[in-house]
């Protein structure tokens, strides 16, 4: 109303002002002016009316937070942000969350070079595959969100469904399925908040502006196994079934496809435990890098040598100190950390005597959130 006086009043004086005599002088009438600038005034006043009935619709205290409250359901973002839109789009909802939606995108591509080492693992598992996604974020805040840990389960499904498309060549049985193999994919929601077909690619940057969050898928593999084997699997501080903040993952297969698997069954988990505890590199010293090893028998014979003992002395130590290193690094030679008076090994041996058939361990994957990012 302030600016429908304004502009009313100011019309008015600029009506007088040209209608005075002084403009004769250039050849104009009173009269012509007086009709150019009531038409001008009238045409002023009809533009004002349609701005402001196009730009400040009156919408009641009551129905403003209904809205406001509506669209903050419907997006989780911010209330500011949320109200900031409600304004802009003249309080019409619709419009309201595709501008949000635009404004997210923006924001989420500002904040991609943020680091992010927060975040969750997700597993999905059927038969004898599993598939296992690391989605990361800035803080532990936004991996607790339901909306964050419903993203990381469809990635985590939509990877095991893919699987057999990536395989590797480097590690058996191991299938990697990182962004550059998912981000073109599609993915179908069904969540009050994320709901239609959509990439992955752009999935991701709605949660991210949602979450006003840099928000990144940075790997993901599968595992496959035999068809007489088990697949088994351990989730460490898990919020909910399939997500945790370090997974392990353990493929025992058998020797005989008749032999029962029902031990399997209960030792699996317990194995795929011991790997998230124990943090295994390998799975034999036969696979230990030979560069690795001569390095570490270097670190081993300085510390052994300046103990000042005899050469068969010093040939003990570094023996003896192989040994643990290999049990520190090797998951067969490890104390298995259920029973630390067996080894990994030993374990396995006694389930071949009781499944009667050999069972050996054909692959392991240990992940943990945000390990190899420099914070």
């Amino acid at each position: 109303m302030a600016s429908s006086r304004g502009a009313k009043f100011s019309s008015e004086i600029f009506y007088k002002t040209l209608s005075c005599g002084r403009y004769s002088e250039h050849g104009y009438s009173r009269g012509f002016y007086t009709a150019e600038i009531r038409r001008s005034a009238d045409d002023s006043q009809c533009a004002l009316k349609v701005f402001l009935r196009k730009f400040s619709v009156e919408v009641p205290a009551s129905e403003q937070m209904s809205l406001i409250k509506q669209l903050r359901e419907r997006t989780s973002a911010p209330i500011k942000d949320v109200k900031s839109s409600l304004i802009h789009c003249n309080w019409d909802i619709e419009a309201a969350q595709k501008d949000l939606r635009k404004r997210g995108v923006v924001l989420a591509s500002k904040k991609s070079s943020r680091t992010a080492a927060e975040g969750l693992l997700a597993l999905a598992q059927k038969e004898n595959k599993v598939a296992v996604i690391e989605l990361n974020c800035e803080t532990d805040f936004v991996a607790r969100n339901e909306i964050f840990q419903y993203l990381a389960l469809s990635l985590a499904k939509l990877a095991l469904g893919t699987e057999g498309s990536f395989q590797s060549q480097q590690v058996p049985n191991h299938f990697p399925v990182g962004p550059e193999h998912l981000e073109k994919f599609k993915l179908s929601f069904d969540h009050p908040k994320l709901h239609g077909e959509t990439t992955v690619q752009s999935a991701i940057a709605d949660v991210a502006a949602m979450m006003g969050e840099n928000v990144r898928l940075r790997r993901g593999f599968t595992i496959s196994a035999p068809s007489h084997s088990l697949i088994s699997t351990y989730l460490h501080t898990s919020p909910q079934p399939g997500l945790g903040r370090i997974a392990g993952i353990v493929s025992l297969e058998v020797g005989d496809g008749n032999a029962s698997l029902d031990v399997l069954h209960r030792v699996g988990p317990e194995l795929a435990m011991h790997v998230v505890a124990a943090k295994p590199l390998f799975l034999t010293r036969e696979l230990v890098p030979s560069e690795a090893m001569e390095s570490e028998r270097e670190v081993l014979k300085s510390q052994a040598e300046s103990t000042g003992k005899s050469q068969m002395a010093i040939d003990k130590i570094i023996e003896g100190r192989l040994r643990k290193f290999y049990e520190e690094v090797v998951l067969l030679e490890q104390k298995f950390v259920v029973n630390d008076t067996i080894s990994v090994q030993t374990l396995l041996n006694n389930l071949s005597k009781e499944v009667g058939s050999p069972v050996s361990i054909g692959s392991f994957l240990r992940m943990e959130v945000g390990e190899g990012i420099q914070r």
